[in-house]
């Protein structure tokens, strides 16, 4: 009988490739650079298609900024940081940050940017309560997060937010897959290598919120949280830095 504490864990799966468009949808600015950007510059560069949708513009994010300042500021930082990694599209549905409310009409807005984009692989972050157990996640990460969950099939049904097709959004049903980063239960891994210098490129373009957040200086911040967030990910990828990802098929 095996030891149980002598058993590693299960290795993370190469994620599936055969795709050209993916759009990624997540809550505020930033969200995406802490911690999956490197694997976006990876698709970039490999000729595929990325697309971000943000519900916020995150402009309840900096404690010393008012929002009127806080949200264009903000968007300015994200499309700046989303260019770095090849990423030419960003779309904000304007919702309110902090606020943002699990339902039909998140539902909805999402499932039209879906419509619109076409992908083949939808990316969010993590929709449950916690990050593994140890710390609460946000209200608007679980919203967000479980409601492109939903919008990928939301988007396929003609019948589900009918007045889309006024707008002349065809019902898409091409979404194969959906990648939760930031998952407590991930499945699969990009290789972070190429991407990584990017990924903390593409981070610091958020200067004000990082300034806001931490007294280090920025670069060493940025570096070493996502040069061991990539060597964690690796430890189950054949040990080579990873972004890791639950991947649900559909």
């Amino acid at each position: 009988m095996s030891d149980p504490q002598q058993e590693q864990p299960a290795q993370l799966a190469p994620m599936p490739d055969d795709w050209r468009r993916a759009l990624a949808v997540v809550a505020h600015p930033d969200d995406l650079e802490y911690g999956c950007s490197a694997a976006i510059a990876a698709w970039t560069d490999a000729g595929r298609e990325v697309a971000y949708v943000l519900a916020t513009r995150g402009e309840a994010g900096i404690d010393t900024l008012e929002p009127a300042r806080c949200g264009p500021l903000r968007e300015r930082e994200q499309r700046a940081s989303a260019a770095v990694v090849g990423v030419s599209e960003v779309e904000f549905l304007d919702h309110e940050d902090g606020v943002v409310q699990y339902g039909p009409a998140l539902r909805r807005d999402i499932a039209a940017a879906v419509r619109r984009h076409r992908p083949e692989l939808l990316i969010t972050l993590n929709h449950r309560d916690t990050w593994g157990g140890v710390a609460w996640n946000t209200p608007d990460h679980v919203a967000v997060g479980r409601a492109t969950l939903d919008a990928a099939g939301d988007a396929g049904n003609r019948w589900i937010f009918p007045d889309l097709l006024d707008q002349g959004l065809q019902p898409w049903d091409g979404v194969r897959w959906v990648a939760v980063a930031g998952s407590s239960s991930p499945t699969h891994a990009v290789d972070a290598g190429p991407g990584l210098d990017r990924a903390v490129a593409s981070l610091l373009e958020h200067r004000t919120y990082i300034e806001a957040l931490t007294k280090e200086d920025p670069e060493s911040y940025a570096r070493a949280l996502l040069t061991g967030y990539a060597r964690a990910a690796g430890e189950r990828f054949g040990g080579r830095p990873a972004v890791a990802f639950e991947v649900f098929s559909r």
